[in-house]
C-alpha cells in the first residue's frame, strides 16, 4: 500500500492508536517515491510547545526575538525537494494552521521576522492519533487544513487487530536490534513466538520493540524463550513504561515511589 500511495505527490494523513507505527509507514512511502534520495525530516508536533513551534518550522532571521543572533532554517526549509512528516498533526495551535495551510496550497512561506517569501518543494506527510471529526466541531482544528491534509487517508489498525504481522514485525526488530548491539543472529523459540502471537500489546509496534529489545539485552543462550520476554507478568495489562525512554521511565517510577 505504502508503494501505491508513494506514486502520488498528493497530501497523505495516518490516522491509529499511539504506537501502531504511523512514523514507519510515512517513511515507508517516502522511501518508496522519487523523493527517496531528498531529505526525509521529521517534526513532532506534540512536542514542541505552542510559543516555539512557528520558529521550528518556518526558521527565523536574524533579530527576529531577543536570542536569535543569527538566521536559521526551519524543518520545511530543510526538506525542500523531500518529504516533511508532521506526526501527532492535531496538536498545531489553531493560530499557526492557516500558515501551515499556506505551505500546502502554495509551497510559500515566510520566516519569523520576515517578510520575504521563500518557495519550497515539500510533499506533507502527517498523522495523528486524536479523533479529528471531533476536533473539528469543536473548532480546535480547521476544516479546509483538514481537508488538504486528508487527500489519502491511512487509517492503521491496532497491533492486537492484525496478529498476522506480529511475526514479520518480531523478527525485523530482533535483526534491528542484534545489528545495532553487535550480537549474533537469535532466533525466537516456538513458545515465545506464540507467547507474542497471543499477546494483546496495548502499547501496539512500540511495546513490540521494547520487549524485543529488552529479550535481547537479557537472553544468554542463542534463543529467546518465553522468560526473556517476560509477557507473562503483565498479565496483558497496559504497561505504563513500555512506550517511555529508560530516562523517562525512571522518572515516572520515582514520582510513584514518592508519592507511595
Amino acid at each position: 500500500i505504502a508503494k501505491k500511495i508513494a506514486l502520488t505527490d498528493s497530501s497523505v494523513l495516518i490516522t491509529g492508536e499511539s504506537g501502531v507505527g504511523k512514523e514507519l509507514f510515512a517513511e515507508q512511502i517516502h522511501l518508496n517515491s522519487d523523493r527517496r534520495n531528498e531529505p526525509f525530516i521529521r517534526v513532532n508536533c506534540a512536542a514542541l510547545p505552542d510559543n516555539l513551534i512557528e520558529n521550528e518550522l518556518f526558521g527565523h532571521i536574524k533579530g527576529a526575538f531577543t536570542d536569535a543572533h543569527s538566521d536559521r532554517r526551519g524543518r520545511f526549509q530543510l526538506a525542500d525537494k523531500g518529504t516533511i512528516f508532521l506526526d501527532e498533526i492535531g496538536e498545531i495551535p489553531i493560530g499557526l494552521q492557516s500558515k501551515l495551510l499556506r505551505v500546502i496550497q502554495h509551497k510559500v512561506f515566510e520566516k519569523v521576522g520576515s517578510s520575504n517569501s521563500i518557495h519550497v518543494d515539500v510533499r506533507i506527510l502527517a498523522a495523528t492519533n486524536i479523533n479529528m471529526e471531533k476536533a473539528l466541531d469543536e473548532g480546535t482544528f480547521r476544516k479546509d487544513l483538514y481537508y488538504r491534509l486528508n487527500v489519502l487517508p491511512f487509517y492503521i489498525p491496532p497491533l492486537r487487530d492484525r496478529s498476522e504481522d506480529v511475526n514479520e514485525l518480531a523478527e525485523y526488530f530482533l535483526n534491528k536490534v542484534n545489528l545495532n548491539r553487535n550480537k549474533k543472529r537469535q532466533s525466537f523459540t516456538s513458545s515465545a513466538m506464540e507467547e507474542l502471537l497471543t499477546y494483546s500489546w496495548p502499547g501496539n509496534i512500540r511495546e513490540l520493540e521494547n520487549v524485543i529489545e529488552r529479550a535481547v539485552i537479557i537472553s544468554s543462550g542463542t534463543d529467546i524463550g518465553v522468560e526473556d520476554l517476560m509477557l507473562h507478568t503483565r498479565s496483558n495489562k497496559r504497561d505504563p513504561y513500555s512506550e517511555k525512554t529508560l530516562k523517562d521511565a525512571i522518572n515516572q517510577f520515582k514520582k510513584h515511589f514518592i508519592k507511595s
